[in-house]
This record gives C-alpha cells, sequence and structure tokens, in this order.
C-alpha cells in the first residue's frame, strides 16, 4: 500500500492560497467548520466528481481535508487509482483547529457531529442496549459481541461500515444538487484562478 503525500497544518497555511481545498467530510460535518474556501465533496461521492477533481489537479495542487486525516488519505488513494494526484492534510480539520488556524462556518451551517463521534456514538449505545438486554435474553449479547467484532475488523483494515452506513442518513446528505453547485464552483475556480 503506498501513502499519499501529506503537509502538517503549518505548512498546509503556509500555501493555502495557492491550493485548491477539497473537504471529504459529510455536509454536515463540512457546516460544522471547514478549511477556509474550501469545498466540499463527500467521499462516497468522490467518484462522481473524478472528472472535475482530475480537471482541477492540472491546473492546481489538491489538498483533501477529513476531520482526522484518515478519510483524506483514503480519497488520496482513490484519486492515485485513477491516476490524479492529491494531498492530505495530516490531522485533518481537528489538528488545524487545535494548532489555532481559522475555520469558516456556514452561517446557517448545521452542528452535526464528527463521523468518528457519531460511530462511537452509536457503537456504545448498541454495545450497552446488548448487555442492559442481554440481563433478560442471554442471546441479545450476541448484539455486543457484534459490535465488538466490527471494530476490530474496523481498525485492522482501517475501513468503517458503521461511518458508511451512518453517512447515508439525512443529516449527513447533501441537500440536492449540492455535489453540482459544488462542482460548478470547482470548475469555475480553477478555470479562473484569482
Amino acid at each position: 500500500m503506498t501513502t499519499s503525500p501529506a503537509l502538517a497544518p503549518q505548512q498546509a497555511a503556509q500555501r493555502l492560497a495557492t491550493m485548491t481545498v477539497i473537504d471529504v467530510r459529510t455536509p454536515g460535518e463540512f457546516a460544522s467548520g471547514h478549511l477556509p474556501d474550501a469545498l466540499n465533496i463527500p467521499l462516497d461521492e468522490l467518484r462522481t466528481a473524478l472528472p472535475a477533481l482530475r480537471d482541477a489537479a492540472g491546473r492546481t495542487d489538491l489538498l483533501l481535508v477529513c476531520a482526522s486525516g484518515t478519510r483524506s488519505a483514503q480519497a488520496c488513494g482513490t484519486l492515485a487509482e485513477q491516476g490524479v494526484t492529491a494531498t492530505t492534510l495530516t490531522g485533518g480539520t481537528t489538528e488545524w483547529a487545535r494548532l489555532g488556524h481559522p475555520l469558516d462556518t456556514p452561517a446557517r451551517g448545521r452542528a452535526v457531529w464528527a463521523m468518528e463521534r457519531q460511530v462511537r456514538f452509536t457503537a456504545g449505545s448498541v454495545v450497552l442496549t446488548g448487555l442492559v438486554a442481554g440481563q433478560r435474553w442471554n442471546a441479545a449479547r450476541w448484539i455486543s459481541a457484534g459490535i465488538a467484532g466490527g471494530l476490530v475488523f474496523s481498525a485492522v483494515t482501517n475501513t468503517c461500515g458503521m461511518a458508511q452506513v451512518l453517512s447515508r442518513l439525512p443529516h449527513n446528505r447533501s441537500d440536492a444538487g449540492a455535489l453540482e453547485a459544488t462542482l460548478a464552483a470547482l470548475r469555475a475556480r480553477t478555470e479562473n484562478p484569482a
């Protein structure tokens, strides 16, 4: 497995004006705060956006961002398979904000938990429910065991099936036409750089 090129937050801050920033988190996460001038193309929409991203990468450097750097590294790998070069932000928006760099928040942005927090809440709730229900029905403990196995598998493979399922919930989805508007903005930016 190859690793994608990465920039530390300080390096990215110095080059931000010369890069096109693509945030691959869910729209709800993006609305809770993102790097200045970032565009939101959720990870599950990346292949749809590939032609526009390929064109943009031919004109400017792409910086892919998520909450921790895991999803953006995955997105860089997906793009690399298609011959598109992109860089990931080490530590994601979490590290960016921790170091005091600014985050833009839309005026009417929805406050949605980061995907990692949603996964922890959901997994913990299901495990707790399985253990409590297991006091009355022994078989219910298998629910907790299943979630535990899924978490181990997630750690070993560096993937998260629960995050993929949660990303499809309405509060994590784009509004109709949002991707098309983002791709139009991406094309406009890279065709007419400031």
